[in-house]
């Protein structure tokens, strides 16, 4: 028996209540609505494009019209407005006409491409004259894209940041791909957002916590293990064995995992002590001992100002176990010891965390990260301002630039006609109203009437969008 809404999977019902009117509002005699999506602006100059391929995958490729779809459709929105404005009429056609394929086609940028704000990142319009009003029914469907785009946006950014901070006091980047592990899968709205926001995320990283994410990134983006985690303990695992047994409690996550790395929150009590007495006296030893199988122990703090105590805590680590002074004179834990911070970590925080450490020499080797609201759930469409909008139709056989610019927000001015994405240098460009140069469009088909036409891989997304110090 499912428990799944009725309609959850129908696309007809995956729309706003209005646009199910607004095939009776176009012009008479239009046979082609054109529409564009874009990042109007925001907190990041520019976007990370990912996350089209799933919604097409997961909504448009195939057979998406049925009789029975069609018949459900109509009852509800009957119900829902008590008046027939369902265009049963219309989606009948796409069903006998193209059995049930949608007639439109989807052109965009390649999914991975950093792309700076205002520009077109994907157009949609129909292919048959008569489902011109189906372009912007689907808007709703689409203007998700904004999601793991933001997603991958703000991940991306964060990589820069510890990137700059570990080229800067570290001899490699080489735990790059690790350093920002996700932990949202328990902060956002949903198993299914968990799942997209999570793989946005591995467009950058590949460590992570949120199992839905390597399943979305495997089956929308054809890679069978995208991230990867360590066992780790829970304040639970831990305070279970009572204050007086939290030595215990470390002991056994040492025996429990005598190889690998694992990681164990140790501020249950008194972080200071554990560090300085529990993890730095009584299972010294022990530690050192699991560095001959590769074990490493990452420590865990979860409370108190993130730089304030990462910094004690180095200091208290330095004096129970060795340190070294990398080759840029910045202080090294040995390599089978680590901290991991997880609590308070987002873009606006990472910065000056790094630049602490680095104020006191200590190399951000030392450190990973973990992130969870502020990663997946700490977003919204207006992060980056995301849009959907018609700038071209054809009425009554005549070709026709459409726009908005409201008098009171010039911010909200869209673009006009046929639009190309091209590249003049090391800078990307919008042509509007059919000015471009086709040849050099970046946007390029990705679907038509039903058909899915480049399957992009998460490897290629991964180079796509790569920062600028690992290119070079």
């Amino acid at each position: 028996m499912s428990y799944l809404p009725a309609g959850v999977d129908n696309l007809l019902l995956c729309t706003d209540s209005y646009k199910v009117t607004h095939h009776r509002q176009y012009p008479t005699n239009t046979t082609k609505v054109y529409s564009y999506f874009e990042s109007r602006g925001g907190k990041f100059e520019k976007t990370v494009f990912f996350g089209l391929q799933y919604i097409l995958k997961r909504w448009l490729v195939g057979q998406v019209v049925t009789k029975e779809k069609i018949a459900q459709a109509k009852e509800l929105y009957h119900k829902h407005f008590g008046q027939d404005y369902f265009n049963e009429e219309g989606w009948t056609y796409i069903l006998k006409e193209h059995n049930g394929y949608l007639p439109i086609e989807i052109k965009a940028v390649p999914e991975g491409t950093v792309v700076p704000v205002k520009n077109v990142l994907f157009t949609v319009e129909n292919t048959d004259p008569k489902c011109y009003w189906i372009t912007n029914y689907l808007e709703t469907i689409f203007v998700q894209v904004w999601y793991p785009m933001t997603v991958a946006t703000n991940s991306r950014y964060q990589k820069e940041i510890i990137a700059k901070y570990l080229n800067l006091t570290s001899d490699s980047l080489e735990s790059l791909p690790f350093k920002l592990h996700d932990f949202g899968f328990r902060g956002v709205s949903s198993v299914e957002t968990a799942g997209i926001g999570g793989a946005a995320h591995l467009v950058n990283f590949k460590g992570t916590d949120t199992i839905a994410a390597i399943c979305t990134a495997r089956q929308y983006y054809s890679c069978d293990m995208a991230g990867f985690s360590v066992p780790a303990a829970e304040h639970s695992t831990i305070t279970t064995w009572q204050k007086s047994g939290e030595r215990e409690a470390f002991k056994n996550m040492l025996d429990q995992f005598p190889t690998g790395t694992v990681s164990v929150v140790s501020d249950s009590y008194d972080i200071y002590n554990a560090c300085d007495n529990i993890w730095g006296k009584e299972l010294r030893d022990q530690i050192i001992e699991r560095s001959k199988t590769n074990g490493t122990l990452v420590i865990r703090p979860d409370s108190g100002d993130p730089a304030t105590v990462i910094l004690k805590l180095l200091n208290l680590l330095e004096k129970r176990f060795s340190t070294t002074t990398n080759s840029k004179g910045y202080k090294m834990l040995p390599s089978y010891l680590r901290i991991i911070q997880g609590d308070g970590i987002c873009y606006e925080t990472l910065g000056d965390i790094l630049a602490a450490l680095e104020k006191a020499k200590w190399s951000s080797e030392n450190l990973v990260f973990g992130s969870g609201g502020a990663l997946l759930q700490k977003l919204n469409r207006d992060t980056q301002k995301c849009a959907y909008k018609c700038s071209f139709a054809e009425i009554n056989g005549k070709r026709v630039s459409v726009y908005k610019q409201p008098i009171d927000d010039p911010g909200k001015k869209s673009k006009k006609g046929i639009l190309t994405l091209q590249q003049e240098g090391n800078s990307f460009v919008t042509k509007e109203e059919g000015q471009g140069d086709s040849s050099k469009n970046l946007l390029i088909p990705v679907f038509r009437n039903g058909k899915l036409l480049i399957d992009y891989n998460l490897d290629t997304i991964r180079k796509n969008a790569e920062i600028d110090i690992l290119k070079k």
